[in-house]
C-alpha cells in the first residue's frame, strides 16, 4: 500500500483529516479512489491503515499497525553544509538509512547560507524519503547552526558524541561502536542507559584546528573512516551506514549491551 505522512493532529477519534495537498497526492497522483486503502504514517511511530471515504476529504482507520523499522538507539547527524544541492543528498540518504536528526551545521568553511526555503526543501525531501523507506518516523531537520553551538545542544548533551576527521591517527568509527557493544569504553555511562549517538562530519576541506580543538574540549571523540579522503557528501553516509551496520547486526558478543 501506498504510504503518507500526516501530523499526530489530523487524527480525530477513528479518522484522518486529510489536508488539500494531501488530498491532491492521493486523488490525482496516485489515483486512489472511495474505499482504496494507503498507510498513514504520523511520524512519531504511528502506522494506520486508512480508507477514503465519501467526499474524499477524510479517512477512516481500519487498523493500527506496528512495524519494529528504527534503529535501536537515536542517531544525530551533524553536517557541515557542502556548496550546491549537496545537503539534499546528504537528508535523502540519511533518512534511509536511519538518522533521528539532522543538524545542518555553519562551520568556519562552509560557504552555503541557505533560505528558509531551503530548510523547508530539505524538510520535505526528509518526509518523502521516510514515506519510501518505511521509517516509523520522519527525521527532524534543525535549524542551520553555528559550529560552536552545536557542540552545545541540549537533544545531544548526553550521547556519545563523535567528530569525523581525514588525518591523523584517530581510532575508526567501527572500532569504536565496537567498544560501545562490548561495554569496554569506561569513559563515560553504561551504553545501555545512553540516549542515543552524535556524528559529527565536516566541509569541503576539512575541519579547521581550532574547530576539532573546540569538539574535543566539549567531549566529542575524533574518529576516522577509513585511510580516504571522502567528499563532504560522502562522509555523513559512510558514517551513518557504519552505525546501522554497527547497530543492527546480528552477530552478538559478550557484554553485548549497545543494540
Amino acid at each position: 500500500m501506498q504510504r503518507l505522512v500526516i501530523s499526530p493532529a489530523q487524527r480525530q477519534d477513528q479518522g484522518i483529516v486529510l489536508t488539500d495537498a494531501q488530498q491532491h497526492y492521493l486523488i490525482r497522483v496516485l489515483r486512489l479512489r472511495k474505499g482504496d486503502r494507503f498507510i498513514a504514517m504520523d511520524g512519531e511511530g504511528g502506522w494506520y491503515v486508512s480508507e477514503l471515504e465519501g467526499d474524499l476529504t477524510q479517512a477512516k482507520i481500519v487498523a493500527s499497525e506496528h512495524i519494529q523499522t528504527e534503529l535501536p538507539k537515536q542517531v544525530t547527524l551533524m553536517a557541515a553544509m557542502p556548496k550546491g544541492s549537496g545537503f539534499e543528498q546528504i537528508c535523502l540518504m540519511a533518512t534511509e538509512l536511519g538518522v533521528t536528526r539532522i543538524v545542518p551545521l555553519k562551520s568556519d568553511r562552509t560557504l552555503l547560507n541557505p533560505s528558509p526555503q531551503k530548510l523547508q526543501r530539505w524538510r520535505r525531501i526528509t518526509q518523502e524519503a521516510a514515506e519510501q523507506s518505511e521509517r516509523e518516523v520522519v527525521p527532524k531537520i534543525l535549524e542551520p547552526v553555528d559550529f560552536s553551538d552545536s557542540l552545545h545542544l541540549p537533544e545531544t548533551r548526553e550521547a556519545y558524541r563523535y567528530i569525523c576527521v581525514a588525518r591523523g591517527k584517530a581510532p575508526h568509527l567501527l572500532n569504536c561502536l565496537l567498544d560501545l557493544r562490548l561495554g569496554l569504553d569506561t569513559g563515560q555511562t553504561d551504553p545501555a542507559q545512553h540516549p542515543g549517538i552524535v556524528i559529527a562530519t565536516g566541509p569541503e576541506g576539512g575541519w579547521t584546528t581550532q574547530e576539532l580543538e573546540q569538539a574535543t574540549a566539549a567531549g566529542f571523540i575524533a574518529v576516522s573512516l577509513g585511510s580516504r579522503i571522502l567528499r563532504a557528501i560522502t562522509a555523513p553516509i559512510v558514517s551513518l551506514s557504519i552505525v546501522a551496520a554497527a547497530s543492527e547486526s546480528s552477530v552478538k558478543t559478550k557484554g553485548d549491551n549497545f543494540a
